[in-house]
């Protein structure tokens, strides 16, 4: 598929970045940026970050580069801070609090735009958001970008998986030091169809690359997005 630098630019005009200023969870305010995308967008969608312990938060690379990917079809995208991150009010929670704020997150965004909402989250944020969106009518799409099986001594279990039964996407990297195939493999058979997994060679948990394979595959994390995307829910206007 082709795509005229003319519809590029068109893409990329209709997204702007601005600050959101009444996101608020049980824990209080929630720092948060939309891209906005096109009046008539099919879809809104969700980013979640990963673990603040190791520095993540909504601009970590993986979550800009996922917000990318959707909002290269127009979409409007929420990125947040879960609460106790950069600016947001609180205090971490160990990924049970932060369930909320994501409910919180979905809420804002089914007032704000009102139409079916698209999930993705690293890590993480991909662990916690999938807990709270499996079973959720309004989340049409899941994709769990490096889902963590152990990490810095934090278990992560996926019991909830068979209530999730919208599309799913998981993406993780061949090296992922948190998410070994064996293990990961068996944690999503619970998962119910349609589901898909790839597996992007060459790279790490964050989409880096490996000394065989050196340099980021981030770009290939968004195109295995856009072209899931594109297959299951017929978006287009991707570059």
């Amino acid at each position: 598929m082709t795509t005229s630098a003319g519809s590029h630019a068109r893409s990329e005009a209709t997204s702007h970045v601005r600050s959101v200023d009444d996101l608020h969870g049980p824990a209080g305010r929630l720092e948060a940026l939309l891209n906005t995308g096109r009046d008539d967008a099919p879809y809104s969608a969700l980013v979640c970050h990963p673990h603040p312990a190791g520095g993540g938060t909504m601009h970590n690379k993986v979550v800009y580069h996922a917000m990318k990917a959707l909002s290269s079809f127009g979409l409007p995208v929420l990125r947040f801070n879960f609460r106790g991150t950069g600016l947001s009010q609180g205090e971490h929670d160990n990924g049970r609090g932060e369930q909320d704020d994501v409910r919180a997150a979905l809420d804002w965004l089914e007032r704000t735009f009102a139409r079916p909402i698209l999930f993705a989250g690293f890590s993480f944020g991909s662990q916690v958001g999938l807990r709270a969106c499996c079973g959720d009518a309004r989340v049409k799409g899941l994709i769990g970008l490096g889902l963590p099986v152990r990490a810095a001594g934090r278990d992560y279990t996926y019991e909830f998986l068979p209530r999730c039964s919208a599309p799913k996407l998981f993406l993780s990297g061949d090296h992922d030091e948190f998410g070994p195939h064996e293990a990961l493999t068996a944690a999503l058979e619970l998962a119910p169809e349609p589901k898909r997994l790839v597996w992007i060679a060459g790279a790490d948990h964050f989409f880096q690359g490996t000394p065989d394979s050196p340099g980021a595959k981030l770009s290939r994390m968004q195109a295995e997005i856009r072209s899931w995307l594109q297959d299951t829910f017929a978006l287009k206007g991707s570059v």
